[in-house]
């Protein structure tokens, strides 16, 4: 029998500014950006959840249903920084740990109690931890099962900490919406209550067959996961990323050239310093557009050689800008680019220095000056722009740059 711990930190950005400013704590904060703007709610505060506040929504809507609320537009490098603490941390009770984002993770503690005590001593010492260490709090879910796991600690917020015990899964499971079910989105939910079915032991005696000619193979995994059957492992994340990307609203769409490149250059500049952080090089470059009416398209392009220099990446991403644009010159909601198919940081070196090479010294050379003094201590001409953008974060645990709002005139 498998003892798997879901642990999700409670309303994690504002939790975080909460920390560095305890004056915000019991009051309706929101971690989203400017409320005028057309952004979305990234995190809601408790306080602020009661007036129907809730991730996703627009800024403006928040607004309008609490209009005393306090809107901050976030630090993510403190966020990430925070993450990083927490993740290893739970790294003290066992090696196996998936981390499903920012703010949560499985652990599998089987086998662990040498180590880690009892399950749910280490599930309240955890919490204890997360509390004392980082000022923050956390919701604990203990169970058979990282489905079992991930509804109890839903269950459980915020701040608590539930036990579904062996044997009891399906009783557990049985009362509950069939939307707390991980994975059922507002589609299947629908076509499930368009039989009659709104609970999860409702949806748990159905027929196999009948769930197959709904969803096809995808159905009768539904039913067994709503009895609390899930055999799915714990997978610690890979020592090494797959990509990295950077992506960003703006305020208002963009058509400026100068605008976009200078956005561009700034999303190259930070790709390429994680790049250089981890130790890897990219062979494959990605562009995101996104138009005013929510058309987007991709680009790519593989390079022939490896590379994590900033200048290398731009004219690269430049490129695919410029021949976008060209096709179709629309104002533009939102810019992206990404590198992937990493691979180790070693090339053949030639015998005389090349100019890439000048380049990448370069680019060392000013992430050691940023590291100590900020990043905006010292800055390309190109990036016009750079100090009205917001940049968005790159998340290890989703392989995904986050949307941030970008102010720009």
């Amino acid at each position: 029998m498998r003892t798997i711990l879901h642990v999700d930190l409670d309303a994690f950005f504002v939790a975080v500014e909460q920390a560095r400013d305890p004056s915000l704590r019991g009051r309706p904060v929101i971690v989203g950006g400017d409320p005028w703007s057309r952004g979305v709610v990234a995190t809601a505060s408790y306080e602020a959840r009661r007036y129907g506040i809730y991730s996703g929504m627009p800024l403006a809507t928040a607004r309008r249903l609490c209009p005393q609320a306090l809107f901050l537009r976030g630090d993510f490098r403190r966020y990430e920084e925070a993450s990083r603490a927490f993740h290893a941390l739970l790294c003290c009770y066992t090696p196996l740990v998936e981390p499903a984002g920012l703010d949560e993770a499985y652990l599998d503690l089987t086998g662990c109690e040498p180590v880690a005590g009892a399950p749910l001593d280490a599930a309240r010492q955890i919490r204890a931890c997360v509390r004392h260490e980082l000022s923050l709090t956390a919701s604990v879910g203990l169970a058979t099962s990282k489905t079992v796991a991930k509804i109890a600690s839903d269950a459980a917020k915020p701040d608590g900490l539930l036990e579904v015990p062996p044997g009891q899964e399906a009783a557990f499971l049985a009362p509950l919406p069939v939307r707390r079910l991980p994975g059922v989105g507002p589609h299947v939910e629908a076509a499930l209550a368009g039989i009659g079915v709104r609970t999860l032991g409702r949806l748990a005696s159905l027929p196999e067959t009948r769930l197959r000619n709904l969803f096809g193979r995808y159905g009768p995994s539904l039913a067994e996961r709503a009895r609390g059957i899930d055999l799915s492992p714990v997978v610690p994340l890979a020592a090494s990323p797959k990509s990295v990307s950077r992506e960003g609203t703006f305020a208002s769409d963009i058509s400026d050239t100068a605008a976009l490149r200078a956005v561009l250059r700034s999303y190259c500049e930070s790709v390429g310093a994680e790049l250089r952080r981890l130790g890897r090089r990219a062979r494959s470059l990605t562009l995101k557009l996104r138009y005013g009416d929510f058309t987007t398209i991709t680009r790519s392009l593989t390079l022939g050689q490896p590379t994590h220099a900033d200048d290398v990446l731009y004219r690269a991403a430049e490129t695919l800008l410029t021949t976008a644009l060209a096709r179709d010159g629309r104002a533009l909601r939102l810019i992206g680019f990404g590198a992937s198919k990493l691979v180790e940081d070693a090339v053949q070196l030639p015998l005389e220095e090349v100019l890439w090479q000048r380049l990448e010294r370069l680019d060392r050379a000013i992430d050691r000056l940023r590291l100590k003094y900020g990043r905006r201590c010292l800055q390309r001409g190109r990036i016009l722009f750079e100090p009205l953008l917001s940049l968005p974060h790159w998340d290890p645990g989703r392989r995904t740059g986050l949307s941030s709002q970008i102010g720009l005139p």
